[in-house]
């Protein structure tokens, strides 16, 4: 008991000590601020890292033109809506990698547009016309892939 006593008086007689006192600010601040700036630098890192997949702009188109011929394939066959539905859905996800410069980025959002409504079409179960809306978008992407 007598050792806690003496311990807890050296900490007192420690922390009432006005150069300890600093040092001990000092210290607790550089820790403060080098967890900041890992937390910061990290979070910037995740987006190049192997966790995030990401494509260049051309694979993305053809990874989109390929979801959307799987995706009126499965029109044609006569599938659900909701898997058409997700079909379309796999290749607006993979337009988010398209983005190599602002003429592209223009003509993605142009063939966004008419995927848009053919993923409308497939959600509300109307499969009569969306093959005119997924061809349109297929020639949107197939131009696109001629400006990168």
């Amino acid at each position: 008991m007598r050792y806690i006593y003496l311990t807890k008086t050296t900490l007192y007689n420690t922390l009432e000590d006005k150069s300890n006192m600093k040092t001990i600010k000092t210290i607790v601040l550089s820790s403060l601020i080098a967890l900041a700036m890992g937390a910061f630098s990290s979070a910037t890192m995740a987006e190049s890292m192997d966790a995030r997949i990401s494509y260049a702009p051309a694979d993305a188109i053809d990874m989109m033109i390929g979801e959307l011929k799987k995706a009126k394939l499965a029109a044609a066959e006569g599938k659900s809506g909701e898997e058409v539905y997700k079909l379309i859905k796999q290749s607006m996800d993979y337009g988010k990698d398209v983005n190599a410069n602002d003429v592209v980025d223009r003509e993605r959002s142009r063939a966004n547009e008419t995927i848009k409504k053919a993923r409308s079409m497939a959600k509300s179960n109307q499969m009569t016309g969306i093959d005119e809306h997924l061809d349109k978008a297929i020639q949107q992407l197939e131009h696109m892939k001629t400006l990168i």
